[in-house]
């Protein structure tokens, strides 16, 4: 049975919204506050990621950030790891544009069978929209969130309106770089 692990870059105040600043949220990249050492220890935690992971689960739009943003076809062994996973966009509708290898489309009810199915972390990046769904249907087992040592003070957040409560219980802190910390929490 697979496990589902949400992995997330998120500022201060939960925004996971526009990190690099090219989607228009108008606050910069708070992505580069850390500087080149620290996107070098995050770049080697989210490789590290990417190599423990047995599939990427994902929503179209993160998708279509990654294609556009030439992962399909990037050097190195980090976008060599990402282009051999096999990737599940969760979408309504088929993909439009270049696809990246390996990626399959499936509605959302599909998700528990595919988390029976898979045996290993279906890791999702991104998919803001996927990570509230699946933690509102009580389906994320783990969640990863990457600190950045910045209050973005608006912007879409990792979290909003639940129908319930979501406790989750810490199980590992990780200073990554100078400034960042990696939360890792599960579900009591």
């Amino acid at each position: 049975m697979g496990k589902i692990v949400i992995s997330e870059n998120v500022s201060l105040d939960g925004v996971v919204q526009d990190p690099t600043g090219e989607d228009g949220l108008g606050r910069g990249s708070w992505f580069t506050c850390v500087g080149d050492g620290g996107r070098e220890a995050w770049a080697k935690v989210e490789f590290e990621e990417a190599l423990s992971a047995a599939a990427l689960l994902m929503g179209r739009r993160t998708h279509e950030w990654f294609v556009a943003r030439g992962w399909g076809s990037r050097d190195g062994a980090w976008a060599d790891r990402l282009r051999a996973l096999p990737k599940y966009v969760v979408s309504s509708s088929a993909l439009d544009g270049p696809e990246w290898t390996r990626s399959t489309v499936v509605p959302a009810e599909e998700i528990p069978k595919l988390r029976q199915e898979v045996d290993g972390d279906l890791v999702v990046y991104g998919s803001g929209r996927l990570a509230r769904t699946l933690a509102e249907h009580d389906l994320v087992d783990e969640l990863r969130l990457m600190t950045y040592p910045v209050v973005v003070g608006a912007g879409e957040r990792l979290f909003g309106e639940t129908s319930a409560a979501k406790p989750m219980r810490l199980v590992d802190t990780r200073t990554v770089g100078e400034s960042l910390v990696l939360l890792t929490y599960r579900p009591v």
